[in-house]
């Protein structure tokens, strides 16, 4: 771990870590180094090509941001199905932002989808910020496209949170299935099926989208509720 940190240290840009200070909620000088994400990136490539990487993914909670980061990256690059899952499980508690929450995204799990949609029912029902969110991530990354459900919508609308990074993930979720699946989605915003601040975010990330048509758009915008 000593021998991590150090190296981290090594590639710590100041500037950088202020601008990230701005980003990620809650964040402390004292726990954030300033690693650069294409750097986090090599050295998590590095360590599983070399197999050295299992003792790190063990030592939680990390002390550092970046930390955290660079176990996302790992994760991320672990090729074996029952390995990914494993690590996914025992680090997700640990996850309290939302940057490591969404750069998490192991390839593997694109393989194995009737195993993963289990997982996801499973994260969705958690109590966890961003295990929540993680599992509406994977639904939205995976599952709107050919091996799309409706009951996909349905058990996304069905998650009600105060947290405001739960929200957004919902929020993008809708969006994304309004470029993806417009007829089904759109019932939801027609039957005023979300809750009202997750409804209207809804619409307007929709429209920032550059795979909506304007005349969608347009329809959208009326559905908007004041």
């Amino acid at each position: 771990m000593n021998s991590i940190q150090e190296r981290l240290f090594c590639l710590q840009d100041v500037k950088y870590r202020n601008f990230q200070m701005k980003l990620i909620p809650n964040s402390n000088i004292n726990n954030m180094i300033g690693v650069r994400t294409p750097e986090l990136r090599k050295i998590a490539k590095s360590m599983v090509k070399q197999g050295e990487y299992q003792s790190f993914l063990r030592e939680l909670p990390h002390c550092y941001f970046d930390e955290n980061q660079l176990h996302a990256f790992i994760i991320s690059e672990i090729k074996d199905y029952d390995k990914c899952i494993s690590y996914i499980q025992k680090f997700l508690p640990y996850v309290d932002n939302w940057a490591t929450c969404d750069q998490m995204s192991p390839k593997v799990l694109k393989k194995y989808k009737e195993q993963v949609l289990k997982e996801i029912y499973s994260w969705i029902q958690s109590n966890e910020t961003y295990t929540i969110r993680f599992g509406i991530g994977k639904l939205m990354q995976y599952y709107l496209d050919d091996d799309f459900k409706n009951e996909y919508l349905e058990l996304v609308s069905n998650i009600k949170s105060d947290e405001y990074y739960v929200n957004m993930m919902i929020a993008w979720f809708f969006a994304t299935a309004l470029a993806k699946q417009y007829d089904d989605a759109v019932l939801y915003l027609e039957n005023k099926k979300l809750d009202l601040w997750v409804h209207n975010k809804t619409i307007q990330k929709a429209i920032e989208s550059n795979r909506i048509s304007l005349e969608k758009k347009k329809y959208l915008r009326s559905l908007k509720i004041k």
